[in-house]
């Protein structure tokens, strides 16, 4: 199945899409305003270095599957998909410079104003969420005259090339990511990659933006990482490397999909700990190690998250499922479920918790000692059975998975707020503070679903 698609921008991710897509079999129209780059292309030559690319261009080039030009509006016409890969740079100020984009979201709508083909308009470049809903569909619809969703349609579809390797990532990509405005528009996007054997995910466009700004944050902080425990380990005089490398081997915790959940603070009695303790060394050798001295505090503000959530629905009833750190454990030393009691305890709230890892009676040593000094009168929140408390209070914190979502949907009641912290699926509205909105908690509510070529 072949599509005609323009690409805009012929940089370096536009060049190599332009080369990969054409490889597959496609048709490109390649659409650039820089005279050299335009002559380069038409000679089968990169603009940019990159391994392979050369050579794959100058096949492409030959075999007639990539045109080059500067016709904004010849392009769209002969193609049903226009991909935008310019560049979007930080400004002075790390704003994102979205000039590039609105030039070439404005000249295709120019060019459809004319046509009344349906046409897809997907983003490729590096897009903050918002952007695109605030700024590039407005200024496509109404230079276009059509209704997005309608007679156009828009998809956000970022990238993940790596320069070095940029040919290989493109065709063996981990997924590919279709941020749809509508179905229709995603499934002609989809045609564009339907040779790749990727999982292909179907979300809505801040979705797809936020996955690439996700990545490369975590990216950058993997690196720094890296790079702060090297020099904690160099003051020390241990080999970091030899340190990373035996931490890599750890695929169950260290290199894993394991703490990559939004949910709540951690606790505990090693984490909040040994934390303290490496930044103590750091500091005590004058050694600055920014990003681990943000941990501690970034946690500490996602506890105040969830105290503001809980806060701003005004009511004073809250039940509150789960005490100690972590399921199966009942450790409460640092938790993060004892510091929102204390808090929301102070703040006049009136708290029952239920928690069955914890019995009073079997608590002993620092842990009974941690929880006497920061909730001396525990034995009054505590309720023995989820149901109960839940029927007794206004406000439902889920913290542990107490109970299962289905369960936990035939105990609340429909005038009861639920905030929660694990992500059940209850199939009702509930308040999630890491989401930063009320979501329903099903699937298919928030639009995501996972399609395999």
């Amino acid at each position: 199945m072949t599509v005609n698609i323009a690409i805009f921008g012929l940089g370096y991710v536009g060049s190599v899409s332009a080369a990969c897509l054409a490889a597959a079999g496609h048709h490109v129209v390649g659409v650039d305003v820089d005279p050299h780059k335009l002559s380069l292309l038409r000679r089968g030559r990169a603009p940019v270095t990159e391994p392979g690319l050369d050579e794959l261009l100058e096949r492409v080039v030959g075999e007639g599957r990539v045109t080059i030009t500067d016709d904004t509006a010849a392009a769209v016409r002969t193609c049903e998909l226009s991909l935008i890969c310019v560049g979007t740079p930080s400004r002075r100020n790390g704003s994102l410079d979205s000039d590039y984009l609105e030039r070439a979201i404005e000249g295709i709508g120019l060019a459809l104003k004319d046509s009344s083909d349906y046409h897809v308009v997907a983003v490729r470049s590096t897009l903050l969420p918002g952007v695109l809903s605030s700024r590039l569909i407005p200024l496509l619809a109404r230079t276009s005259g059509r209704r997005v969703g309608h007679d156009v349609g828009v998809c956000v579809n970022p990238e993940f090339l790596r320069e070095g390797s940029a040919i290989r990532d493109f065709e063996d990509p981990p997924f590919t990511i279709v941020g749809e405005t509508d179905r229709r528009a995603g499934d002609v996007l989809m045609k564009a990659y339907a040779h790749l054997s990727a999982p292909m995910y179907r979300v809505r466009p801040d979705e797809a933006s936020m996955v690439k700004y996700a990545s490369n944050n975590f990216h950058a902080i993997k690196v720094a990482f890296a790079n702060e425990i090297g020099a904690v380990c160099h003051e020390l005089g241990i080999d970091g490397r030899e340190v990373m490398r035996i931490f890599c081997e750890d695929r169950h915790l260290n290199i894993s999909p394991r703490y990559l959940r939004p949910g709540f603070g951690f606790g505990g009695s090693c984490l909040p700990k040994d934390l303290r303790a490496l930044t103590y060394v750091s500091r005590a050798r004058d050694l600055t190690t920014p990003l681990l001295n943000s941990v501690l505090p970034s946690n500490e503000t996602h506890i105040a998250r969830v105290v503001d959530a809980i806060l701003e629905t005004r009511k004073r009833r809250v039940g509150m499922l789960g005490l100690s750190f972590k399921d199966g454990s009942d450790d409460l030393r640092e938790s993060p479920f004892v510091t929102l009691a204390e808090t929301l305890i102070g703040k006049g709230i009136a708290l029952r918790i239920c928690d069955p890892d914890v019995a009073l009676g079997q608590l002993i040593g620092r842990n009974r000692a941690y929880i006497e000094a920061h909730l001396p009168h525990v034995a009054q929140l505590l309720a023995s059975d989820a149901e109960e408390l839940i029927a007794n209070c206004e406000v439902v914190v889920i913290g542990k998975r107490i109970v299962d979502g289905e369960q936990l949907a035939r105990m609340i009641r429909a005038d009861q707020i639920v905030i929660d912290l694990v992500g059940l699926a209850i199939g009702r509205e509930v308040i999630r503070p890491w989401a930063g909105t009320a979501l329903d908690s099903t699937a298919e509510a928030l639009g995501a679903r996972s399609i395999r070529s």
